[in-house]
């Protein structure tokens, strides 16, 4: 081949069509008549086995291909239920969220007209901050509300369908027409209608379709007024103006930042045409620990999160401003891997022993951390036959395993319980900082609440209460303890004290600053000062015992449920606390990937030879190979020297069967993928080198 002809066949920099793509052109086979018609094929139906493939489990088969079909669908089935009942939890708990909200701006709409707000248009103004998914629910629910009772609707108008002012009419007529009618129902109402027929933003139109609906309250919302043209809301605020005594319009603005920012930006002849109310929504964190709170606390939970992935949930609900659904989405997403990868996730559900029995479930439990970790506290305490009955029989361990589970899981039920009861006990002490239930659930998971400097200083803020503050407490922690804790016996013990001596009331603990007395005495011409207890009365000693039974009770109460998740036995089947699947998924990494697929694509690619290929060959994937040997020139790559090694990879495997043009039609593609990659491009130094843009790992 000529070397100059070829070099400007590849000058990247004179041919306009690189980046188009290569196809390599097969020529029929001989042997058949080119007016021959092809071999006539059966033709198969893909509803033939509609029972097959309605059977198709959703998971794969684990432990080797040895899961049996019924455990995969029980895997299946639980996690559909138990998401099931989560789900349902949140949606409760973002309604409840927007419920405030809702009824206050339900009200504004009802309540207000252009007569109320001295012939300005109804604007409500609503703050949201970051929680921006909470204004496109409240819309919805709005709108709900507005149709049910045949009021009216919501038109929602993003920037995007708002260039100028004609498509803005045309938008906002279609998008109401729409919200009732439906899109066969608004082509009917523009051709239905007598007369001549009207442009697409005429809002005689609109007129037409609020006297046919007996309409009482249009509003149009601007979900993100912020991004629209200053001068377009104008002119659509001015026009909605005029027609504010035949269209009940009322102007719903969301805004991001303040209203104060929002009115800067505005013009003063738009803001004069505006009157109305702010709002503002709860921020997207109240909801986020609200829903961790309800999944984690749940009374009758099943499974929970570890440490490693609560405290990632949250990094990023924090760092980048996520909202409840997005948060809702990861921990579904670390309930889905839990059971999707996890063959133990099987004993969650309503396990059968008879699909237990068919699973080699017992080895899978021998191999687990936690049954290693029990052997050897049962060898220790000279337990030597129960870990050799467990080792041996396969019935004995299944039924071990899943008592085990179920007192796994009372202990983290309990677990989450001391932690409600030191959050309710820290809202109620004077400490500077508060903490959330996600800060303290993240030191309980870890197995660091129990002895950590929180509990401390919660213990002794209850011991400074006086009666009065100590009651109020006990009365909130009521229900947040079993009915059989010392703590109900405690609180009647005080009511009964605090009636007998209703006059002294409140009582002091020696433990409170008012109980302490300083004395001055001086030695040898110095000042010395004595801190000291005063004298107690009567009562306030019997309180004082009080506190004592109470301090006493909690740290007992503590010791035996604020215990490391880690150490029970069979936690590897309720506990999901694998960082990676969550990170890789939700802080992808891109750059990495391909560049560890186009240096080890048999790595994702099942290879055709039976060893793994270790070094560059024909078949490897024709970018992979180009990159490999992109990896090993410098800043400045000629590309005649790049073809020559690219030829050698398939002369060295194919030897006399190469086909120099098709080769070089997979060299052309394979330029134009690292192009796309952004990997190479022209040099300008030298028309024939090509510059390399990106280095491996940087």
């Amino acid at each position: 081949m000529d070397a100059e002809a070829f070099e400007d066949a590849l000058d990247l920099s004179r041919d306009k069509s690189q980046n188009q793509g290569v196809y390599i052109y097969q020529p029929p086979k001989p042997g058949k008549a080119s007016g021959e018609r092809p071999s006539k094929r059966r033709k198969v139906s893909s509803t033939a086995n509609p029972e097959h493939d309605t059977k198709v489990p959703s998971f794969m088969p684990l432990l080797n291909g040895a899961e049996s079909a019924d455990c995969v669908q029980q895997r299946y089935d639980t996690y559909k239920q138990l998401w099931a009942e989560q789900e349902h939890k949140i949606q409760e708990i973002l309604e409840d969220v927007d419920s405030g909200v809702l009824s206050d701006v339900l009200s504004f709409v009802r309540e207000t007209s252009p007569q109320t707000c001295n012939g300005c248009i109804p604007t409500a103004l609503i703050t949201v901050g970051s929680n921006v998914s909470s204004l496109s629910r409240l819309l919805s629910r709005l709108n709900d509300q507005l149709m049910s009772t045949n009021e009216g609707g919501v038109i929602v108008l993003e920037s995007g369908d708002a260039p100028n002012l004609k498509t803005s009419l045309k938008n906002i007529i279609r998008a109401a027409v729409t919200n009732t009618e439906g899109n066969d129902g608004f082509q009917r109402f523009l051709t239905d209608r007598s007369g001549p027929r009207m442009l697409g933003y005429d809002l005689d139109l609109l007129y037409d379709y609020v006297q046919r609906r007996g309409t009482k309250k249009l509003v149009l919302a601007l979900r993100d007024s912020e991004a629209f043209d200053p001068a377009l809301l104008t002119d659509l605020l001015s026009l909605f103006k005029s027609w504010l005594d035949r269209i009940p319009f009322t102007v719903m603005l969301g805004i991001s930042t303040s209203v104060e920012l929002f009115e800067g930006r505005l013009p003063r002849s738009c803001v004069s045409l505006l009157q109305g109310k702010h709002f503002e929504v709860q921020e997207a964190g109240n909801s986020v620990d609200r829903i961790f709170e309800a999944l984690q606390t749940d009374p009758a939970g099943k499974l929970w999160v570890g440490r490693n992935v609560t405290s990632t949930l949250f990094e990023k609900a924090r760092d980048s401003f996520q909202t409840p659904e997005a948060f809702s989405r990861m921990v579904k997403y670390s309930y889905m891997s839990h059971f999707f990868a996890n063959p133990l996730s099987t004993l969650l559900g309503s396990a059968h022993s008879s699909i237990l029995s068919q699973n080699p479930f017992s080895e899978v439990i021998r191999n687990l951390p936690s049954f290693r970790m029990l052997c050897e506290d049962l060898v220790e305490s000279g337990s030597t036959e129960e870990v050799r009955k467990m080792l041996d029989e396969d019935e004995y361990l299944l039924q071990t395993a899943i008592a085990n589970l179920e007192a796994g899981q009372d202990a983290m039920r309990h677990l989450f319980r001391a932690v409600l009861l030191i959050h309710k006990c820290l809202r109620h002490t004077q400490t500077s900082k508060k903490m959330s239930v996600s800060d303290l659930s993240v030191r309980a998971l870890s197995g660091d609440l129990g002895e950590s400097p929180i509990v401390e200083d919660m213990l002794a803020s209850v011991k400074a209460m006086d009666s009065e503050q100590l009651l109020e407490v006990l009365e909130v922690l009521q229900n947040t303890l079993s009915d059989d804790s010392p703590l109900a016996e405690i609180q009647n013990d005080l009511k009964s004290l605090m009636e007998e001596h209703p006059d002294s009331r409140p009582f002091h603990s020696e433990y409170n600053i008012n109980n302490s007395v300083v004395t001055t005495t001086v030695v040898h011409q110095r000042v010395k000062l004595t801190k000291g207890k005063a004298n107690l009365r009567a009562q306030d000693v019997e309180y004082n015992k009080i506190i004592d039974r109470l301090a006493g009770a909690f740290i007992e109460y503590f010791s035996e449920t604020l215990i490391r998740p880690t150490d029970l036995f069979m936690n590897e089947a309720f506990l999901f606390d694998l960082r990676n699947p969550l990170k890789e998924v939700f802080t992808p990494r891109p750059r990495f990937a391909i560049e560890r697929a186009l240096a080890t694509p048999f790595d994702y690619l099942i290879s055709s030879s039976p060893d793994a290929e270790t070094r560059i060959s024909s078949r490897q994937p024709p970018a992979s190979i180009l990159y490999q040997l992109y990896l090993e020139s410098g800043a400045l790559v000629n590309v005649h020297d790049l073809w020559q090694a690219f030829y050698a990879v398939f002369e060295s495997d194919q030897s006399d069967k190469c086909d120099d043009r098709e080769i070089m039609a997979l060299f052309y593609g394979a330029l134009s993928d690292m192009k796309t990659f952004g990997m190479i491009k022209n040099s300008r130094k030298k028309t024939d080198h090509l510059a390399k843009s990106t280095w491996i790992g940087l």
